[in-house]
């Protein structure tokens, strides 16, 4: 009995899928009007598009891992020799609030935010994509400093690929608009 649900459940779900719209954000659709979306192919114009670019500026710690995130991202077989694209990270801001107070009035949890602006443009066309992007974070204060400093640091780590991938998807979104012609560039 609970097979048969799960089965139909399951063809619910893929259903619904293929009515929504849903479409990847890094290939591009090839063929006809299938409903299988590649007809085998992959036409991976955006994947390169975004593999020249590099990234510059960063000159805090959040912003520097920020920056490793992103060339591991757009760049996997290393930084290109002429690039066409520039990605220009501002120094990130980061703003804390202590959260969950004792009755001496300590707090025992943190909440962080870590915020950071980019800017993407290209030698012929000039600014293509600018935006920010943040993220709240939180950790415990627990009492081991120790304790404490590693799940900073973790805080930190984490939040600087969430921002990475933030900037990332928008900046694909905005070279499938491009490349695809749909959708508008100018809103990314």
């Amino acid at each position: 009995m609970w097979h048969r649900i799960k089965i139909v459940a399951l063809g619910v779900v893929i259903c619904t899928m293929v009515a929504c719209g849903f479409e990847p954000l890094y290939v591009e659709k090839t063929g006809g009007d299938d409903l299988w979306y590649y007809n085998n192919e992959y036409k991976t114009d955006i994947v390169r598009e975004m593999a020249q670019i590099k990234v510059e500026g960063a000159t805090d710690r959040i912003g520097q891992m920020v920056k490793n995130e992103l060339m591991d991202i757009f760049n996997p077989h290393g930084t290109p020799k002429c690039a066409k694209y520039f990605l220009k990270l501002s120094p990130s801001k980061k703003s804390v609030v202590q959260q969950a107070l004792r009755d001496d009035i300590t707090a025992t949890r943190e909440k962080v935010k870590y915020s950071l602006n980019y800017k993407l443009w290209s030698k012929e066309k000039g600014q293509l994509v600018s935006g920010g992007s943040w993220v709240y974070l939180s950790y415990d204060l627990l009492d081991n400093p120790y304790s404490t400093t590693m799940d900073k640091k973790k805080v930190e780590k984490d939040g600087a690929k969430i921002l990475a991938n933030d900037i990332s998807l928008r900046i694909g979104a905005y070279f499938h608009s491009v490349i695809t012609k749909r959708g508008n560039p100018d809103e990314f």
